[in-house]
């Protein structure tokens, strides 16, 4: 299976003794928001939101909480709307949700709720995450849902934003039982504002549910505490912390370790790359799950863990693979991939057109993949051929903003344009009322047969940048940097409320059939 280096750049040093690993956080620096995590045996199991690409809810999986490795997806696509198609409108900034991850007598349990019209829940289950799932039942909405099962068999969804609710399933997961538990949690100590995120656990014997809170005073991850799943609920801040010059992080779970150890994992606002992961140790403090150094509540910059993990003596690059994702349904007939599969295409892609489009934003077929931090570069190659009159094949920066590299083929001349283009969305079905673009720099491309032709996306995410440069070449050698220098990326909660994406796009706007070849260079 194929694994990059460069992907993510967890940070990992290694301990003098063989039995640690140090982490630097952010531990995932890439677009991961809405963490839940498990273990089982001797693999960690981590799911997080992707929303509008496909196919959705990566698995991934590792043995030590620092190499991790994409297993599967819960679905490969959604077909609840034509607007998953991009027809009648878009699911930009909706789709899967904060899926809640469980383990019960031997099956594998996933849950969370695709944010548009019918606004119904999904039930995913499977005896093996590396083996794929299988749709099992649609549950009304619950919003940023925990899955629970209680140790007599029974079954519950905690979920909610402001108040947070609780249902009893069925105990084969099909529906909610009739007559079973529906209350309102009395949580003493809750803040005003934001409130939800729900991550549920039970340890000797108590009932904890873990919530994101964000009052005036700042964003923190609130825990409540119960010796009846039905309540009251006590209230305890367990991680107040800003971190790495960033607004604080919230929202996430904890998770047992190998050794007795317990961690801590929630995600930080941190704009152009997106929401990432911090890791904290977790140690139980008079019954309370208390996050960050000997409990302080202050996310660390290192964090040492507990395992085996087969690594180099000096400071390393973890590896993962790399997640390609296609933005909204994919027409699965116009694509075709050195695997057979659009979950892990290999290195080379060949696109056709079958459906008119006049931005990267309403393009089919476009694929993508998470930018990361501090710093990222990726280059992809395309072999332009094959276009026809009026089509566009390129590279982006992609998010509500976005910048672009676009080769257009018109008037029989082909030519090399980076743009800044930034969508606007209506607010009921997501459609795109208007996309406002500047051409910033365009280049004649060399006349007759034309080659293959390089771009390359270099991406700055450091405290106070954001920043993305872009650059062409013609042999794969020699690179020129155009357009916009220092393009400024954000993040976008209105628009696509996601990371920016590294995006390979092709798309006709005058006449369908065309083709282009493309590579991605790692």
């Amino acid at each position: 299976m194929r694994k990059l280096l460069s992907l993510l750049c967890f940070f990992v040093t290694l301990m003098a003794s063989a039995q640690t690993i140090q982490v630097k956080n952010p531990f995932i620096w890439a677009d991961t928001p809405d963490p839940d995590i498990i273990r089982v045996g001797d693999y960690y199991y981590l799911v997080t939101t992707t929303m509008h690409v496909f196919p959705g809810g990566p698995i991934m999986r590792s043995t030590d909480l620092v190499h991790w490795e994409t297993v599967s997806y819960l679905f490969d696509e959604i077909k609840d709307t034509p607007r998953y198609d991009m027809q009648e409108g878009t699911v930009y900034g909706r789709g899967q949700w904060a899926t809640s991850l469980r383990y019960n007598n031997g099956t594998f349990w996933a849950l969370f709720v695709a944010n548009d019209e019918p606004h119904r829940s999904m039930v995913f289950k499977t005896d093996d995450p590396a083996k794929g799932w299988t749709l099992h039942s649609r549950l009304p909405a619950y919003h940023d849902s925990s899955l629970f099962f209680d140790d007599d068999g029974r079954v519950y969804v905690f979920s909610g934003s402001g108040d947070i609710n609780l249902v009893e399933l069925n105990p084969d997961l099909t529906g909610e039982k009739e007559g079973g538990i529906r209350k309102r949690l009395e949580l003493k100590g809750r803040p005003q504002g934001l409130h939800e995120g729900s991550r549920v656990i039970k340890h000797d014997g108590m009932y904890y549910l873990l919530c994101i809170s964000w009052p005036n005073t700042g964003r923190q991850e609130i825990c409540y505490r119960s010796k009846n799943i039905e309540g009251p609920y006590d209230s305890k801040v367990i991680l107040k912390s800003q971190f790495g010059g960033f607004n604080y992080a919230g929202q996430g779970t904890i998770v047992d370790g190998k050794h007795g150890e317990w961690y801590g994992v929630m995600f930080q606002d941190r704009n152009g790359v997106g929401r990432v992961l911090t890791i904290e140790p977790c140690s139980w403090i008079d019954g309370w799950p208390m996050l960050g150094t000997n409990g302080d509540g202050i996310i660390p910059e290192t964090v040492t863990l507990d395992g085996n993990c087969e690594c180099h003596k000096e400071p390393a690059l973890a590896v993962i693979e790399k997640d390609y994702q296609w933005n909204h349904n994919p027409i699965k007939a116009d694509i075709t991939t050195e695997t057979g599969s659009l979950t892990k295409p290999g290195h080379k892609v060949s696109l056709k057109t079958s459906v008119l489009a006049n931005s990267i934003f309403n393009a089919r077929n476009t694929i993508t993949w998470r930018t990361w931090g501090p710093t990222c570069s990726d280059t992809i190659c395309i072999d332009a051929k094959k276009m026809k009159e009026g089509d566009c094949a390129g590279f982006a920066a992609f998010n509500g903003d976005s910048g672009i590299l676009t080769i257009k083929l018109n008037g029989g001349k082909y030519s090399l344009t980076m743009s800044e283009e930034s969508v606007k969305l209506s607010g009921g079905k997501k459609e795109i009322t208007d996309v406002v673009a500047k051409e910033v720099e365009t280049v004649t491309l060399p006349k007759g047969k034309i080659g293959k032709i390089y771009l390359r996306i270099d991406g700055d995410f450091n405290p106070g940048r954001d920043r993305a440069n872009f650059y062409y070449s013609l042999d794969g050698k020699t690179y020129t940097q155009i357009g916009t220098k220092d393009y400024r990326m954000i993040f976008d909660f209105s628009r696509l409320f996601m990371g920016t994406r590294y995006a390979a796009f092709y798309y006709p706007t005058k006449n369908v059939g065309g083709q282009i070849s493309l590579e991605l260079k790692n």
